[in-house]
């Protein structure tokens, strides 16, 4: 016989949208904003740290980072992102949700501030420094992660679910934007005040001291919007579905969610009881029954997301070396060390406005509408065909007259791995799993995206190189060219297509329905008897 679902989640998801959905999207989202200023905006100074502790008197070109140091610096807080995303995914189904989020936004707020702090009596000590607080930068971040995403799924209604998780997701571009936008405004500053020629004229006064600054006041600032959303943070409750299908505390889930919905609900502890003693909600991550349930599941969840940010990390974190690549940069000896940063941040802030923060609010604004499934395939599929379209004619685009066309097909890759497999990537996760796994589950496959992400970092900075090895970057090794290496990543886009497969469509469906976690012994799903649970007119009903 089929069991009617508890009250308080069927209140949940029937709920209509109201204030505190938009105050939960805005006290995650704000983590998110963080997360991607601190991950995007070292791309931005990189050169700067280059041309400041990197100087050879009498080189032709200003000095850059040495290619272990460029690795470090880019890809340190990755490898902190996958270990906290793999802990504190753990952490946040053995603790609760609410008690483990405090912890990853005071661990971001303090890694950033350090980073910026980051000192050394030479070259070698300051990116020591900077490498080992931008790894604990990247372990509360990747805590952020499996977090928000649980924490939005949880609270949200089945209708409108995908829309709000995503637009937690989306204000990751607002970070990506703010960087770009608060280092144009900072290097125009700093240029104003400390005007100096470029380094061909001289090659010592093109870097004035003053520029060691503007690399820390952009990776400082980034602690702001998350210290400003800690209090909040605080004050939202347990979700109930951890409180309830987790800790196994009925009263105590019934009481907080009357409070947020302002609505009755009964605690049905004798329920929560019931359902606790199911076989559907007992068994562990590494049981036989998990791996027939949603193996396949957490297949498609790690392998799409893991090269799904290959290409993106690669693109992203690199689109600094395509645009000199192309001429779209001038050359970094006509320019002196801050101009420099402002030309790269002026080129980031123009694509993140023209297509990445597009992107994912157009998958925000569809993604209830036509599914997780068809954005993620539609996404990947143009991204494939965009990347050949850059590759296969390279030399065409390499042209003057042809870089504005350049520039274009790259953005739509940008807009469609947004409006596609980057939102969605982190959307489903936090929907198919168990309540008691949700969050580890949505760790290891964020954790898989990462692995990606320092794939396509590292690679990147390898594979891009130039063939003739006399043409390559100082002390890199010859590489296989960036026609190549656009070749490779739209091979991968392909391979993304393909494993979407495994992913199931959540459209409409509530969370336990797609974890099947309201079967009964039978293997029916539970009747969701809205009407003779609880009276109607004290739920909200869409």
């Amino acid at each position: 016989m089929a069991k009617d679902q508890l009250q308080v989640l069927t209140a949940l998801d029937i709920a209509k949208t109201q204030w505190y959905h938009f105050t939960a999207i805005i006290i995650a989202g704000m983590g998110f904003f963080t997360d991607a200023y601190d991950l995007f905006c070292i791309s931005l100074v990189t050169k700067l740290l280059g041309r400041i502790y990197y100087h050879v008197d009498g080189a032709e070109k200003p000095g850059t980072l040495p290619p272990n140091v460029s690795a470090a610096v880019n890809g340190v807080a990755f490898c902190g992102t996958l270990a906290g995303q793999l802990f504190f995914g753990w952490l946040g189904d053995k603790m609760g949700r609410k008690r483990v989020y405090g912890m990853t936004l005071m661990l971001m707020v303090i890694a950033s501030v350090a980073s910026g702090l980051s000192f050394g009596s030479n070259s070698k000590s300051v990116m020591a420094t900077l490498c080992f607080f931008r790894f604990w930068l990247g372990f509360g971040i990747g805590g952020d992660y499996p977090l928000s995403a649980t924490i939005m799924s949880e609270y949200a209604n089945k209708k409108t679910r995908g829309a709000f998780i995503a637009a937690v997701f989306a204000m990751q571009g607002f970070g990506i934007l703010a960087g770009g936008i608060f280092a144009i405004i900072i290097a125009s500053a700093f240029k104003a005040r400390f005007d100096a020629p470029s380094y061909e004229v001289d090659a010592v006064g093109s870097t004035v001291s003053q520029a060691d600054y503007v690399w820390r006041i952009i990776l400082m600032v980034g602690a702001l919007p998350a210290a400003l959303t800690y209090y909040w943070r605080m004050r939202m409750p347990e979700t109930a579905r951890y409180t309830a299908l987790v800790a196994k505390n009925a009263n105590q889930a019934a009481k907080d969610m009357s409070k947020v919905l302002q609505v009755e609900i009964d605690a049905e502890p004798q329920k929560v009881e019931r359902l606790a003693q199911q076989p559907a909600n007992s068994f562990g991550l590494f049981s036989k029954e998990f791996l027939h349930r949603h193996g396949l599941h957490l297949l498609g969840t790690t392998s799409t997301w893991f090269l799904l940010d290959i290409a993106f990390y690669s693109q992203n974190l690199f689109q600094k070396d395509i645009f000199s690549a192309i001429g779209w940069i001038p050359p970094a000896k006509t320019m002196n060390a801050i101009e420099e940063v402002f030309r790269i941040a002026r080129a980031q802030t123009l694509i993140a406005l023209c297509s990445t923060v597009p992107g994912y609010w157009f998958t925000v604004a569809l993604i209830d509408k036509i599914g997780r499934f068809a954005i993620q395939l539609m996404g990947f599929f143009f991204m494939t065909v965009f990347m050949f379209a850059l590759a296969i004619p390279y030399n065409h685009w390499t042209h003057k007259d042809n870089r504005i066309g350049f520039v274009v097909i790259y953005s739509l890759t940008f807009f469609f791995a947004n409006f596609g497999p980057n939102a969605t990537t982190f959307v489903v996760p936090a929907e198919i799993f168990p309540a008691r796994l949700r969050s580890t589950c949505h760790g290891i496959s964020a954790a898989s995206g990462k692995l990606g992400a320092i794939v396509g970092a590292f690679g990147f900075l390898y594979l891009a190189q130039n063939k003739d090895k006399n043409k390559a970057d100082a002390g890199y090794p010859a590489g296989i060219g960036v026609k190549n290496s656009l070749l490779v990543l739209g091979g991968i886009n392909f391979l993304g297509i393909l494993f979407t497969f495994l992913v199931p469509e959540s459209k409409g469906k509530s969370l336990e329905e797609m974890s099947r976690e309201n079967e009964d012994e039978s293997g029916e799903m539970q009747e969701l008897e809205h009407s003779s649970s609880y009276n109607k007119r004290t739920v909200p009903v869409p």
